[in-house]
């Protein structure tokens, strides 16, 4: 029986995923510190931003720990098929 083709990730794309994200990060941060308004409404929008990310990493997470979850049900129910099927010999006559 052949394995699955396990997903790999590069380097260049979780580089290009590091990256996008500090820029985007950065971006706000600097848009946040330029804008003409009071310290307080920066500290508003700054709060939000932490609270934003903070909120897309557990979601990431959590969409991650589910598949995870869905790959390790999947094998176990496979390795119960594999064992069914080695036990069960076709050309066995039961006794009546």
């Amino acid at each position: 029986m052949t394995k699955p083709i396990q997903p790999t990730m590069t380097g260049a794309y979780y580089a290009q995923c590091v990256i996008s994200f500090g820029l985007a990060l950065a971006s706000v941060a600097i848009g946040i510190a330029y804008l003409p308004v009071d310290a307080w409404i920066r500290a508003f929008l700054a709060v939000a931003v932490l609270s934003t990310v903070t909120s897309s990493f557990v979601l990431a997470k959590c969409v991650r720990d589910r598949q995870e979850l869905g790959n390790v049900s999947s094998r176990v129910d496979q390795a119960r098929l594999e064992k069914l099927l080695s036990e069960h010999d076709p050309y066995k006559v039961d006794a009546l």
